[in-house]
């Protein structure tokens, strides 16, 4: 009998002893590195809501497991509370791999070397392993430690899968903050050097990228989208003396449209010759202005009434050329301020989208203004922190330093909004800002956050606008142009 028992105990110690290594180390990693691994925790798809929760307890757990293998009386205990870890971790890895959109890593030490399908068999032996060490225990029914295992296995991957789905509403739906971020999502293209700081992104057609100059209203860039080619053209004025004060270009298929809202007027023109073929008044201020088409165009503008900014539509051959409809843009405070924001046009999908600068919010508007839908970003901040100053030599009003920025420069192409902001989210460094941008992605058609990314550039430079073309991004940071390739499997990402 003596003989028989010793290589069942020489089996389970051995087993304890190599769990106990496997724990300790794991944990040790994990709290060495801890601002990292609760990091990496935030980005998996099962665990972002809960990052800050399971950072803490995932060592410990390790470590209270590791303390009671090395206990004889609790041994058969942290046998089974080892299977039921390393079940629960290889679950996690089991839906990561068939069902995540990312490919997180949040192991810590040597094993955060390993691909995921090599943790997979790391795991998946570990287990059998440990499901070894308990059924040779003949102290105990074979049925009956079968029965646990089952129970513990299923238990389990009930668990991870809840973990899953609970985790992905909470991020999409009603995220507190914490961002996801691919692995390489864009790829840096190519570069063309300006030379000034002054330019703007005017448009773009099949082949070619437009851009305007704050400084030259009336020359235009025309530039391949590999910005290897460039061609500077002067938009002829036929009207003289008109007190231009903020001339804008804009580009609308083969049609090129010179505004200044404050005059108010809208030149029209063909690519071709940039002669100007039309001219109109509107008889309706604005001060941004997105085509909807060659003839109508979305406007935002300040009320005469109550200087609210409200949105508005120019119809050129209508006979009330300008409509506006102050009920869309929300805003309690000052009305002007808290409405503040960025107009854009999303023409693939026919729809005007408003970015609001102070709050986590934006509209989606149809280009008729009857129907609005409203959608918030990742941020948590949904009352405007201003800090509104009141000139003392006049009426005027301006922000104070205290105003925080939520959402900043905007863009649209296809299904995806693109937010710039310089918020860090929960768990994100603050070295993130001093070589890059955040970006996050939005669905806008089911107003859902889908991923961020960063957009680099050189310390010093300025991201100054940013357009979407396609699977292109193109950046103005400082006095270059840059363009980065977004990769299929994330332009494609939808939820």
């Amino acid at each position: 009998m003596i003989h028989k028992k010793v290589p069942y105990h020489l089996a389970v110690k051995f087993i304890s002893f190599l769990f106990i290594i496997l724990f300790v180390y794991a944990a040790t990693s994990k709290l060495l590195d801890f601002e990292n691994f609760t990091v990496q925790l935030a980005q998996s798809p099962l665990l972002s809501a809960y990052a800050g929760i399971i950072a803490w307890s995932v060592p410990g757990l390790e470590i209270l497991i590791a303390v009671l293998l090395v206990l004889p009386g609790f041994r058969k205990i942290g046998l089974y509370a080892s299977f039921f870890l390393m079940e629960l971790f290889t679950a996690y890895i089991f839906i990561i791999l068939n069902y995540a959109d990312f490919l997180p890593c949040s192991c810590g030490g040597v094993l955060e070397k390993l691909t995921w399908e090599q943790h997979l068999v790391f795991n998946s032996v570990f287990v059998l392993i440990v499901v070894g060490a308990i059924l040779l225990d003949r102290s105990q029914n074979l049925k009956a430690n079968s029965l646990l295992l089952c129970l513990l296995s299923v238990v389990g991957i009930g668990i991870v899968t809840l973990l899953f789905s609970f985790s992905e509403k909470k991020m999409h739906r009603n995220n507190a903050f914490i961002r996801r971020y691919p692995p390489h999502p864009i790829i840096n293209k190519d570069t063309l050097d300006l030379k000034y700081n002054s330019y703007y992104f005017a448009g773009s057609t099949r082949d070619h990228i437009y851009l305007g100059n704050y400084t030259a209203p009336l020359q235009v860039l025309r530039a391949s989208k590999d910005l290897k080619d460039t061609t500077f053209y002067r938009i002829n004025l036929p009207i003289k003396n008109v007190p231009y004060t903020t001339p804008r270009i804009r580009i609308q298929d083969s049609v090129f449209i010179l505004t200044d809202g404050s005059v108010p007027i809208i030149h029209g023109g063909d690519i071709k010759n940039w002669e100007i073929e039309e001219t109109i008044n509107t008889m309706g201020y604005f001060t941004f202005l997105e085509p909807i088409s060659t003839t109508e165009f979305a406007i935002r503008t300040v009320s005469s009434l109550n200087e609210n900014i409200i949105l508005g539509r120019i119809d050129l051959y209508a006979s009330n050329k300008t409509s506006l409809y102050p009920e869309i843009l929300k805003g309690n405070m000052d009305g002007y301020f808290d409405r503040d924001g960025q107009l854009l046009m999303n023409e693939q999908l026919n729809k005007i989208i408003y970015v609001y600068y102070y709050k986590n919010e934006y509209e989606i508007v149809s280009t008729d203004f009857k129907s609005v839908k409203t959608h918030k970003t990742i941020d948590t901040v949904r009352i405007p922190q201003l800090d509104i100053k009141q000139q003392s030599s006049s009426k005027q009003k301006s922000l104070g330093s205290k105003t925080t920025i939520i959402n900043g420069l905007s863009a649209s192409y296809g299904k995806k909004l693109y937010i710039n902001t310089d918020r860090l989210g929960r768990y994100e460094p603050k070295k993130a800002l001093e070589y890059s941008s955040i970006i996050d992605v939005y669905n806008i058609q089911n107003g859902t956050y889908l991923f961020s990314f960063y957009l680099y550039r050189h310390t010093g430079d300025k991201l100054l606008s940013f357009k979407v073309y396609g699977n292109y991004i193109y950046a103005l940071i400082g006095t270059k142009i840059h363009s980065f390739q977004i990769k299929d499997k994330y332009l494609n990402h939808e939820k």
